[in-house]
């Protein structure tokens, strides 16, 4: 069995639909910034720095589980530690195959991949460098 590449691990595992629609956001995005002007690339290059991709989206999901899990299992019935176990699990099948619970909740409420986010961040990046103000044709 050969394993995704990690650029391709968490697309593979989403829906085609999802896919399309992520990557009409991230294509409508570099056409208005374009059409824009230089001054809204460079406020769409800064809020790019701020974006959450899904592997931090999953990190921070793992780790509040597990820690409530925790609490509950220390503090009420010691059969919650089975949460923070199960995170573990799935935060292992991630790992290997790019899907585990979250991830078609997250990519539905449109949390890219680092992948996607940096191909917006250079189309960006050569719009400033070309002088662009129209869109970019893809």
């Amino acid at each position: 069995m050969r394993l995704p590449a990690t650029a391709e691990r968490v697309p593979l595992h989403t829906a085609p639909d999802v896919n399309e629609r992520i990557r009409r956001r991230t294509l409508g995005n570099i056409e208005r910034a374009c059409a824009a002007g230089p001054a809204v690339i460079r406020a769409r290059l800064a809020a790019l720095d701020h974006e959450w991709d899904i592997e931090r989206a999953i990190e921070a999901n793992a780790a509040t589980v597990a820690l409530i899990g925790t609490a509950l299992g220390a503090f009420g019935n010691r059969r919650f530690l089975l949460l923070p176990a199960a995170v573990c699990l799935f935060l292992a099948q991630h790992a290997i195959q790019g899907w585990c619970p979250p991830v078609p909740i997250l990519r539905r409420l449109g949390f890219r991949t680092e992948r996607e986010i940096f191909e917006e961040r250079l189309a960006l990046e050569a719009a400033l460098e070309l002088g662009a103000t129209a869109p970019l044709s893809q």
